[in-house]
């Protein structure tokens, strides 16, 4: 095994040309744009991504293989299986080539919010409407320069010319501002095509069952140190206290934390926003571990009322939940609040407000450090009655609006790492989301046996020519048992809804209240209109948006069904 470097542009020549390839037995892309971004970010900081594993080809290729998604499938002899990287090579590839149908790349190019104070990467969800591809400023240069916003597309190395015209059309006609344009995107496209991303490289003549076994060592064995495991030996050191025996007894207290986070990291979370530092790895080297352990007894506190109001807001997990961000801020300020008063019921409404808007707008989605801190520091002084709540930054409506109607049904299938598909999702368990055939609520004791269902199933919605990626939406999801999946499968909603009225001892009625605890309307279901369902449902669940932001203990109406 060899150590080898690479510079981006000559990576993107070989997946160009189909000189690299993948064997089959890689997983998909599966990283969220979150996850992009940080890559990006990285890259045009120059900082390091890791390292890449690849199999060289001799005369025969060892696996059966694909090309990169969205990558040519056509081209010269291939000369090399990636057998580790390809998550961070596809989110290079289809973010340069701006291939996401849902998500365009930008670089911000100052960002008020960044702890460094550098160029940072970000995106925007994109849909279309009417053959247009919203929101239109994105693909407007002049309106781009103006938010101080370049797209990422422009850095392809495999583009030479795109940038220059982009650069006359944002400078709005002035040569000085189109100069000044052209030198700032050229010098991100060097960093960009320069970029050293090393690999290790197997030889052709390796045995496919050793080239296998180096490819699982480097993905589950090889596990890098945590801050974490760091800053156990710091503490013992410093203070002479076991970070294992507190996390080890946190669990023994407070045992409901394995549900919703990994302890470790979350105390030191906690810990960090208490010492008014940053949640981050920079905040966890910096604290002051004497302070941590007087501390301690507050953090549990503070964990536990946490885990009341999750359990209030029907959060029943973490393995659904749409931010883990707002957690630490919340348990770092209940540290030191009661809520058995007047005045806890009235922080019960402001907590309310915040984890909603936590989770059905982007502030979380980026600077995930410095936004927190932010955060807590004005909750906390709102709380006390020393700032008022509209200076929280998480609560500026203007600049983190909630999710209008269009973004509500774009929305991805909640399954996957989406922010708003799971939020979504959310709302459907505040009415108890009883399950269609069995009538169970769901509780943090089944959640597991239950499945991700199609309200419009796939199949059915294929053979009305609606393709998968319209049925794989938030707004056609919700959990229902193993077995009520089953029995439904790819059939109509109103031939199913027809077999469960008759099903039940109950009735219609029953069904139809049933429905509403998931916040589905029976009727408009039964339409079997998907489009005109998606968007009835989004106009509904806006307004349920709405008053849980504001922090109302909104709940769906069963009562007269």
């Amino acid at each position: 095994m060899e150590a080898r470097q690479r510079r981006l542009k000559d990576w993107f020549a070989k997946i160009r040309t189909r000189q690299v390839v993948l064997p089959r037995f890689q997983r998909f892309e599966a990283w969220s744009a979150r996850e992009i971004e940080s890559l990006l970010t990285s890259v045009i900081r120059e900082l390091p991504i890791g390292s890449t594993l690849v199999l060289g080809v001799g005369d025969k290729i060892p696996f059966v293989y694909r090309p990169l998604v969205t990558a040519p499938e056509e081209g010269e002899r291939i000369t090399e299986l990636l057998l580790d990287g390809q998550q961070r090579l596809t989110a290079l590839w289809r973010s340069l080539k701006d291939n996401y149908p849902d998500r365009t790349f930008l670089v911000e190019l100052d960002p008020e919010d960044d702890e460094e104070g550098k160029p940072r990467v970000i995106s925007q969800t994109r849909w279309e409407k009417k053959g247009k591809r919203y929101p239109l400023w994105v693909d407007q240069p002049e309106e781009c320069w103006k938010r101080g916003l370049v797209p990422v597309k422009l850095l392809d190395p495999d583009d030479e010319t795109s940038y220059r015209k982009w650069a006359e059309n944002a400078s709005g006609g002035d040569l000085r501002t189109q100069l000044e344009i052209e030198r700032i995107i050229s010098k991100l496209r060097e960093v960009v095509a320069n970029f050293n991303l090393p690999y290790l490289y197997l030889a052709p003549e390796t045995p496919p069952h050793i080239a296998i076994d180096v490819f699982i060592k480097l993905n589950t064995n090889v596990v890098p140190l945590r801050p974490f495991d760091i800053i156990v030996a710091q503490m013992e050191e410093v203070a002479g206290e076991s970070l294992h025996e507190l996390v080890e007894s946190l669990k023994v207290n407070v045992p409901r934390i394995n549900d919703y986070v990994e302890p470790s990291t979350f105390v030191l979370s906690v810990a960090a926003l208490l010492q008014d530092k940053t949640p981050s790895q920079r905040g966890f080297f910096s604290l002051d571990f004497h302070r941590f352990l007087n501390d301690w007894n507050r953090i549990i506190k503070g964990i536990r009322l946490m885990i009341q109001i999750l359990e209030q807001e029907r959060i029943i997990d973490g393995d659904r939940l749409p931010t883990e961000s707002p957690l630490p801020v919340i348990a770092a300020l209940l540290s030191e609040k009661q809520l058995l008063s007047d005045e806890g019921g009235n922080i019960r409404i402001i907590i309310r407000k915040y984890i909603w808007r936590s989770f059905f707008t982007d502030r979380y989605d980026r600077s995930v450090p410095v936004a927190s801190l932010q955060d807590y520091k004005a909750l906390k002084k709102a709380l006390n009655g020393e700032e008022k709540l509209e200076n929280v930054p998480c609560f500026d409506k203007k600049r983190y609006p909630l999710p209008d109607r269009e973004l509500l049904k774009q929305a991805r299938w909640p399954k996957y790492r989406d922010r708003l598909g799971r939020a979504i999702l959310l709302l459907s368990f505040r009415g108890g989301a009883l399950d269609i055939a069995d009538g169970s609520e769901i509780s943090r004791e089944n959640i597991k046996q239950r499945e991700y269902h199609h309200l419009y199933p796939v199949a059915w919605l294929e053979s009305m020519g609606i393709g998968k990626e319209y049925a794989n939406r938030a707004l056609n999801c919700i959990l229902v048992t193993w077995k009520t999946n089953r029995k439904i499968s790819s059939k109509e909603p109103l031939q199913y809804l027809r077999e469960r009225c008759c099903a039940s001892m109950l009735g219609e009625k029953e069904i139809r209240r049933r429905l509403l605890t998931h916040y589905v309307n029976f009727d408009l279901l039964a339409l079997n209109n998907y489009f005109d369902f998606l968007e009835k449902r989004a106009e509904s669940i806006e307004q349920a948006i709405r008053k849980l932001c504001d922090g109302y203990d909104w709940r769906p109406n069963i009562t007269d069904q």
